[in-house]
């Protein structure tokens, strides 16, 4: 063992010479007080490995020299023996409180002093080790920390409708908050909730948002996310590992949402206005749990009125406990969108009468909380992102390209991200992904609904119409069984820019289509789209009865 420091600190000056000789026949070297404060005065200037203390000493006794002591070491180890030659078990135990670690009964025998000195030697030598690893883990931890928040954080989190509570028990949080706006201008939300809470429980959220931001920006459905991250989880997690979630799809165009519920507490939908509330209740399994042949998507659908604010959870906000061991509850929870003077501030009043009702009890889990407004898509213009980088100078500007989706794939694939995929690789379109997206969306949407499913729009001119619509759209869908559209893209280059022209064909019978525009001009959610592709087009022409229609795009 390598040669340690030892403070002796008593006033009797022979006792001190008999254990000078016999510390220093050990090995090790020696520094000398003759009270209590010398030997606060002795640590701090030489800070030595063991310190040897008297009890009783003038000036200051020992226990209160051991406690200063104690207290300016801080997390350096400095294990304090007492000499003494008390006997009383209330007497040793005083010394223990005061931060002795040992005593050594007088007459001092040296092989008990020897044994007692290598032992806080090793115990020294590991609990520096500990330290020097702790220092290492903690430095291991910020850059994982910062990689997972750069991975995790990266969405759409800024936007003016959004305020948002992130409060991990741990470094790592076990909830996941993923917000990222669409290619058609809304917002698509995953809130979650790993078992369990810090590291372990926040693995799993990095799959979560890769997928989760990947298959937004690409423009696929809420349908096909929520299934493939069930997926990855399912074949990632161990046992007894999941993420019990919600997501949400908004759409401020057509003022409407769209939520799956997998195994978190109700969340709400809340009017500022009417103050009613729809509670959104879970009636699915925690992603990860299911195979993907079991897993099923069976989402509520709103329509959203302009003063709908969204209310998303995690159950740490809930199981919240006081001093007395009572948790916050549900109860309390929707008090908060009840009270009269709350109807504007529910975001701050349900985070301060948390933080209140805890006081000084404990958390059980991390606390995760977020509030969405509904806003109209002019108002989130500006903020929209950058979905994709710029400067794109390779890639093909003059082809032509013909897709054709036939039968039961119509109900079980979403060729939206595919077909715009290819458009973002002519150079310049990428910028305009928003509106290609949208014109896209909306022509196959049309082809789909009105064409192939026969589905009258003006249905959703009311709430429960709305529900009907989207019922019937499921039910329509898994009873197709020879039908087809047909996608035509073509793209021209012109100067600084070109054209891309898109025609879109389907096997229905076609549609009203002049009758749907001039219902645009009247109410309800009946004839929006073809509003809208006729804002986005240079050009639009309906063929034949309708089923057929050719739009022009044009850009510099």
């Amino acid at each position: 063992m390598a040669a340690l420091t030892v403070l002796i600190a008593d006033d009797n000056t022979s006792d001190r010479m008999i254990l000078r000789a016999i510390v220093k026949r050990l090995g090790h070297e020696v520094i000398e007080a003759a009270d209590g404060q010398q030997a606060v005065a002795m640590f701090e200037a030489h800070h030595p490995d063991i310190i040897l203390m008297d009890v009783f000493m003038p000036n200051m006794d020992g226990q209160q020299a051991a406690w200063i002591i104690k207290q300016r070491a801080g997390d350096d180890l400095v294990p304090i023996i007492f000499l003494s030659s008390l006997h009383a078990a209330d007497e040793l135990a005083d010394c223990l409180d005061a931060g002795g670690d040992d005593f050594l009964s007088k007459p001092y025998n040296r092989v008990i002093l020897q044994a007692k000195i290598q032992a806080f030697g090793r115990m020294r030598a590991l609990h520096a080790q500990v330290v020097q690893q702790r220092a290492h883990l903690v430095r291991e931890q910020a850059v994982a920390k910062s990689v997972f928040d750069s991975i995790v954080h990266h969405g759409a989190m800024h936007l003016p409708n959004v305020r948002y509570l992130i409060s991990p028990m741990s470094i790592f949080n076990g909830d996941v908050m993923l917000v990222a706006r669409q290619p058609s201008g809304g917002l698509s939300i995953l809130l979650g909730d790993f078992t369990g809470h810090g590291l372990p429980a926040a693995i799993g959220a990095m799959p979560v948002s890769e997928i989760f931001y990947g298959m937004t920006n690409k423009g696929f459905a809420l349908r096909e996310i929520t299934a493939e991250i069930n997926r990855k989880l399912k074949n990632i997690l161990p046992l007894g590992i999941f993420c019990c979630a919600n997501l949400i799809d908004l759409n401020f165009r057509n003022r409407t949402i769209e939520v799956w519920c997998g195994g978190l507490p109700d969340n709400v939908i809340y009017n500022r206005r009417t103050r009613h509330i729809h509670v959104l209740r879970s009636k699915h399994m925690p992603l990860g749990v299911l195979q993907p042949e079991r897993f099923r998507y069976e989402p509520y659908f709103f329509s959203m009125d302009a003063d709908d604010v969204l209310y998303l959870w995690s159950d740490g906000i809930v199981e919240t406990g006081n001093s007395e061991g009572e948790m916050f509850g549900e109860e309390r929870l929707m008090q908060v969108f009840h009270d009269p003077d709350t109807r504007d501030q529910a975001f701050d009043a349900l985070v301060e009468r948390v933080a209140s009702f805890a006081a000084d009890g404990q958390r059980h889990d991390d606390h995760t909380l977020l509030e969405v407004s509904m806003l109209s898509a002019a108002d989130l213009a500006d903020e929209a992102e950058n979905l994709g980088e710029s400067g794109l100078v390779s890639g093909a500007r003059d082809w032509r390209f013909l897709f054709e989706l036939r039968n039961q794939s119509l109900a079980n694939f979403d060729p939206l991200p595919l077909l715009v995929h290819m458009l973002m690789e002519v150079p310049g379109l990428r910028e305009r992904f928003s509106q290609i997206y949208t014109l896209l969306a909306e022509l196959y949407s049309n082809a789909l609904d009105h064409g192939i499913l026969g589905l009258d729009s003006t249905l959703k001119g009311s709430p429960e119409g709305f529900a009907s619509y989207y019922q019937m759209r499921v039910q329509r869908l898994a009873a197709v069984q020879t039908a087809h559209i047909e996608v035509r893209m073509e793209h021209r280059p012109q100067g600084r820019g070109g054209e891309l022209i898109l025609e879109i064909a389907d096997s229905g019978p076609g549609f009203d289509h002049q009758g749907a525009s001039f219902k645009a001009k009247q109410q309800g959610y009946s004839g929006r789209g073809l509003s809208l592709i006729r804002s986005l087009c240079t050009d639009l022409t309906y063929l034949g009865c309708g089923n057929r229609v050719r739009a022009v795009y044009r850009w510099e």
